[in-house]
């Protein structure tokens, strides 16, 4: 399902970037650590006659991915936005080719990809969701759900999000805070639709462990192993009745290629700061399901900017369980743009403005700012 009709070629006059501090409602733990504040990058893409907008989803600290926060300021400023520049005048089709030749950095280069796309789209008065080929105007909502302070902690921390809609829940794990709290949950709310996500946080030697899963009829288990283990997760997956899905493994469609070839996968996470972009996710939402494997939209607790895009993207027809797109409240108190997304009988409505389809509160976006830089051709 290649995109329809390409947008509309963009003249870059430059580019704003901007480090974000913004407190989260609660912590937030998972396998690799406690978050309480969200450290993002925004991008703004200056453009003649317009601008569009982007969201790096590096974090602070190199603990979920290699990528972080000043190491995709130190790429975009030095590599990535002087190579766009230099070509001045593109579509956004063409920048992942443009920023091909610099080895990794994915997230620096979704983040860009999208501030462009957002000024082409806008200029043409297009929605994002039209241009990826959305089929719905609104997707089920999932939550996820950190590690608490004990199983009955959980319990309720989960009652309150099925308590505002919430249709699917997940809980992280990690190794000594997996069956007890998978239990209670299963115990406490029957058979809701309840999946696990151990951030790559188990071994082979865990095996057993992960087996023990298999009693609580999850959607899946999401990362079991390390990102580079494709053999042994498709190894594990042969001991276990859970369908395991991957998400850190998924850095682009050739390791989704080669994930659904070894059998390491059944399901697979679509996370486009992770794969590079929106393009490289929808690339590998057709991949899926022209395979006949399902995919949903994970999330990186991004602002109202990202999170209009997740929306879109999995809006598309191969998006067959809920994802990550959560209401914002779910993490700020108070979001970066003016109509922050709402949950609305479980779901959240996928914008259609022109471009990513939300307004920037420019008080909002000054409070939270504590590093800026503006690079002009």
């Amino acid at each position: 399902m290649p995109i329809a009709r390409p947008a509309a070629t963009v003249t870059l006059e430059g580019f704003e970037l901007r480090v974000l501090q913004i407190p989260l409602v609660s912590p937030f733990t998972t396998s690799f650590g406690t978050e309480t504040v969200r450290e993002v990058i925004i991008v703004r893409a200056l453009a003649a006659g317009g601008e569009g907008w982007g969201e790096i989803v590096t974090g602070a600290a190199p603990l979920y991915s290699s990528e972080y926060t000043q190491g995709a300021w130190d790429a975009a400023l030095r590599w990535l936005i002087p190579a766009l520049l230099d070509r001045h005048t593109l579509a956004p089709e063409e920048v992942a080719g443009v920023l091909g030749p610099f080895i990794g950095h994915r997230m620096a280069k979704a983040g860009i990809e999208l501030a462009v796309l957002d000024a082409a789209l806008r200029s043409e008065g297009r929605a994002f969701g039209e241009y990826l080929g959305a089929v719905r105007d609104r997707v089920p909502s999932g939550v996820s759900v950190g590690i608490q302070r004990d199983p009955v902690a959980l319990v309720e921390v989960v009652r309150g999000y099925l308590d505002e809609g919430y249709v699917r829940i997940k809980i992280k794990i990690k190794p000594g805070r997996d069956v007890a709290e998978t239990a209670a949950v299963r115990d406490a709310f029957g058979p809701i639709p309840l999946q696990v996500d151990a951030n790559s946080a188990y071994t082979l030697a865990d095996v057993d462990t992960l087996a023990e899963l298999d009693r609580f009829d999850l959607l899946l288990i999401e990362q079991p192993l390390q990102e580079d283990d494709l053999v042994d997760h498709a190894t594990l997956a042969r001991h276990l009745r859970t369908p395991v899905c991957l998400d850190e493994s998924i850095v682009s469609e050739k390791a989704a290629v080669d994930a659904l070839a070894l059998g390491a996968a059944s399901v697979i996470n679509i996370k486009a700061g992770r794969v590079g972009g929106y393009l490289e996710a929808v690339r590998i939402h057709d991949l899926c399901l022209d395979a006949g494997i399902p995919v949903w939209c994970g999330g990186m607790l991004e602002t109202g900017i990202g999170r209009a895009a997740n929306a879109a993207l999995a809006a598309l027809p191969g998006f067959t369980l809920p994802g990550d797109v959560s209401a914002s409240n779910r993490f700020y108190a108070r979001d970066i743009v003016t109509e922050p997304a709402v949950l609305e009988d479980g779901h959240v409505r996928v914008p259609t403005g022109a471009g990513l389809g939300v307004e920037i509160d420019p008080v909002a976006l000054e409070d939270f700012t504590v590093l800026r830089e503006v690079v002009r051709r």
